[in-house]
């Protein structure tokens, strides 16, 4: 009965073995069949998504090009508009055609019936000079080489003359920048300040130029009460 037993518990674990052999066999041959289709499918996606990759690289490089191109361009607009500014300011030399004036007294010598105080250049002379040369166009001018700004002063120091709190003496070389002929009759028009001068013994050349030099404004520029108003708050 035992031995019968064993028998069929034998017959039976090897029956179990060979199905398990030609299912492990049959699985493998299976594995072993599809798993190439399965790489050729791995292989065919990562190379649809490099394209995509590469694309993507393609498309933000030519965006990067184009922000660096239009970074360049505002840098530059920027640099144009800043110089504009300086030189309206006065803080960059220019050239150009002008006129040259030389104010100077006249010798005490050759005005022996008149007291030399009274017939000086004072700096109202030199002011109406110089509006008369803005008013007619000039685009720059110097006193002596001492550029004139919108914050230059131009006033009496005893016997000489201050602009831009720099002592000055005679004679007086005013360097304008503009239109040499608008420039040059605006003062000698008849009846006009050169004659006026020339009547308080005041000695007046204009002399057009086909190249006038008017150096930059040196003197520091400094607000120290005036700030920048932000936007927002109450005037």
């Amino acid at each position: 009965m035992k031995r019968t037993m064993y028998i069929s518990l034998l017959f039976t674990g090897c029956l179990l073995g060979i199905m398990l052999a030609f299912q492990f066999r049959t699985n493998t041959g299976y594995v072993q069949q599809e798993r190439p289709d399965v790489l050729t499918q791995e292989l065919k996606q990562l190379e649809q998504d490099y394209q995509v990759l590469l694309a993507e690289a393609t498309d933000l490089e030519k965006s990067l090009k184009q922000i660096e191109q239009g970074g360049n361009q505002t840098y530059e607009v920027l640099q144009n508009e800043l110089q504009k500014v300086r030189y309206a300011a006065g803080l960059e030399p220019v050239t150009g055609t002008g006129v040259v004036v030389v104010m100077d007294n006249m010798s005490t010598t050759k005005r022996t019936d008149y007291d030399p105080s009274l017939f000086s250049i004072t700096y109202e002379d030199i002011l109406r000079l110089v509006n008369e040369l803005r008013a007619a166009g000039a685009s720059a001018i110097s006193i002596n080489g001492e550029r004139l700004v919108s914050t230059s002063e131009i006033r009496n120091a005893g016997k000489f003359i201050d602009v831009n709190l720099t002592r000055l003496t005679t004679p007086y070389e005013i360097k304008a920048v503009g239109d040499p002929k608008k420039l040059a009759s605006s003062l000698q028009i008849t009846g006009g300040l050169v004659d006026t001068l020339k009547e308080w013994s005041i000695l007046v050349t204009v002399t057009t130029k086909e190249e006038v030099t008017v150096p930059a404004y040196t003197t520091p520029l400094d607000f120290d009460y005036a700030k920048p108003l932000k936007e927002g708050k109450d005037q």
